[in-house]
């Protein structure tokens, strides 16, 4: 990342307000604990986006509290939301305004933003502010796809089991997460795969429309893909949905053998191959609602666009098809 000074340059060159473009009501979100967030950055993104926005600013003070911010803002009538911090931030900021009128749109903070590549907002937050000023010429908001868990909105995807369970551990030490990225989460599956799931791997059934079964040791389920990233290459698993598809895809994994890792890996990795053409992994797509239970009477650990939610015996998902206004 560029040193303060530089970006202070930065952003306020890319400040020339047009006195044709209407000053529209936006409210920025702030996650001051995201990974790549600080006081001073924060303070340079603002004064960049007042050359085309009237600004408000409000943190977030822990878990949920993005949700509630953004319910009252869509109450206010705001013309826009901007939601600055990782997938946790921008994943509660749109469940807060799931069915309003009011659209989100996002910077990226956290360790992976998958959310804001989604959309095409730029990883670099010099790159992405001004992308965001450049919206303010060009106004269309779209309406896009959210998927639910039990009455919990996600963004792109949601996952029972290993995912779950490495998510959980990633997050217990967030300086750590912070300086290795994704290496910190390979280390923490290979950990978790070798000395639980190998061991004694949970048991979990998927039922699928019309009563088609798939069981496994870990369900993943997306609303759009790719599923997250690997520094800068797209990690791909299931196949079909979109973010105006009005579906939901996703994958289970069958059995939870070391033999399998290697392959499934360098093809969710790999350019050429398809993770579902491993013999251990069963994609579904093109389904609106399906549940998954546990069938060993254990918890199963959930994860929401990479937050972790805690164990549950069941879940149900489901699709919300345009139920969020995004600007991009």
């Amino acid at each position: 990342m560029a040193a303060p000074a530089d970006l202070l340059e930065q952003l306020a060159a890319a400040t020339s307000p047009d006195a044709n473009v209407p000053s529209r009501r936006a409210l920025v979100i702030v996650n001051p604990y995201a990974s790549t967030v600080s006081d001073r950055l924060r303070n340079l993104v603002v004064y960049a986006l007042r050359g085309r926005y009237d600004v408000e600013v409000d943190d977030t003070q822990g878990r949920g509290h993005a949700t509630e911010i953004c319910r009252e803002a869509a109450h206010e009538g705001y013309d826009l939301v901007i939601a600055f911090g990782g997938d946790g931030t921008v994943s509660e900021a749109a469940a807060g305004l799931a069915g309003s009128p009011t659209p989100l749109t996002c910077l990226p903070g956290g360790a992976t933003n998958v959310y804001c590549r989604m959309l095409g907002i730029p990883n670099e937050i010099v790159d992405a502010t001004e992308h965001l000023l450049r919206l303010a010429d060009v106004w269309a908001p779209r309406a896009v796809d959210l998927g639910v868990v039990n009455g919990r909105h996600f963004l792109f995807s949601a996952g029972l089991g290993l995912d779950a369970n490495v998510v959980e551990r990633v997050d217990a030490h967030p300086r750590l997460k912070t300086r290795l990225g994704p290496y910190y989460f390979t280390y923490h599956a290979v950990r978790v795969f070798t000395r639980r799931y190998v061991v004694h791997p949970p048991r979990l059934k998927v039922t699928l429309p019309g009563g088609a079964a798939l069981s496994g040791v870990t369900t993943i389920v997306q609303n759009h893909a790719p599923y997250s990233y690997f520094g800068r290459r797209p990690l791909h698993i299931a196949e079909g949905a979109t973010l105006q598809s009005r579906t939901l895809a996703g994958a289970v994994l069958r059995r939870a053998r070391p033999t399998d890792m290697p392959g499934i890996a360098r093809r969710i990795l790999g350019k050429r191959s398809r993770a579902l053409d491993h013999r251990a992994l069963e994609g579904f797509s093109n389904v609106h609602r399906l549940e998954v239970r546990s069938l060993d009477e254990r918890a199963l650990p959930l994860q929401v666009d990479g937050d972790y939610l805690g164990g549950v015996a069941s879940a149900t998902f489901e699709v919300a098809p345009g139920a969020l206004l995004v600007v991009a």
